[in-house]
């Protein structure tokens, strides 16, 4: 069973699918994290992958950047493939002093300068937020394993390249954590098909002092994110 821009058969993805927005860091989770990884589909190179973790079946698939591009894959993936969740898996930039290079966090809700959510709610504001089960799984997982994270609201932007600059002081001041471009889409998709989303960064760059990770980096080194994603789900 195919779709426009999947073309994996119909039980080749397991319930749970994590989400990284680049296709080679699905690659790379999948042959690093997963036993028995299979590629299930690579239509325009976005690639994905079905394996086990501890046992427990596990797909991990490519989003692409940005609100349509996650928006496409989550609903080919929730509406024609059967899958309950789907947690994004990327990166983000920090807007305050206190959330570092390579911190952990998890979106709780996300903001948006996006519209895509008022069209799915007759113009209205929509709370994009997360899967509380998720959400709730991931926070015990990361204390059983000592690592620290951050929980709060996040920032889901259309343009990458901002023309308004000042609105980072806005954000830090109401108590945003970071800026990223999928989740806030993600979270209406699961809300419109009654499905499981949660959206969990690692920091790769910091809007304020400028530091930053390298595009190797934020393909091979956010290991924290992973360990504490993974023996969330099992």
């Amino acid at each position: 069973m195919a779709t426009p821009h999947i073309e994996a058969k119909s039980n080749d993805f397991a319930s749970t699918v994590l989400m990284p927005g680049d296709p080679l860091r699905a690659k790379y989770i999948a042959e690093n994290f997963l036993d028995d990884a299979k590629c299930v589909t690579q239509v325009r190179n976005m690639l994905g992958y079905t394996g086990t973790y501890k046992g427990k079946p596990i797909s991990v698939m490519g989003s692409g950047m940005g609100i349509p591009s996650i928006s496409i894959y989550a609903t080919e993936l929730y509406k024609d493939y059967g899958v309950e969740s789907i947690i994004r898996i990327g990166s983000c930039g920090s807007v305050r002093d206190d959330v570092k290079l390579r911190d952990v966090i998890i979106g709780m809700g996300a903001c948006t300068d996006s519209k895509v959510n008022r069209s799915r709610l007759n113009q209205h504001d929509f709370a994009a937020i997360a899967n509380y089960e998720l959400l709730n799984n991931v926070v015990k997982a990361a204390d059983r394993l000592g690592k620290p994270v951050h929980v709060g609201n996040v920032f889901t932007a259309d343009l990458f390249y901002t023309p308004e600059p000042e609105l980072f002081a806005k954000m830090e001041a109401m108590g945003i954590l970071a800026v990223e471009m999928e989740a806030a889409g993600l979270y209406g998709v699961a809300a419109e098909y009654g499905k499981k989303a949660l959206a969990v960064f690692t920091v790769s760059d910091h809007i304020k002092t400028g530091e930053q990770t390298t595009s190797e980096e934020r393909q091979t080194t956010f290991k924290d994110m992973m360990e504490i994603t993974l023996e969330s789900i099992l």
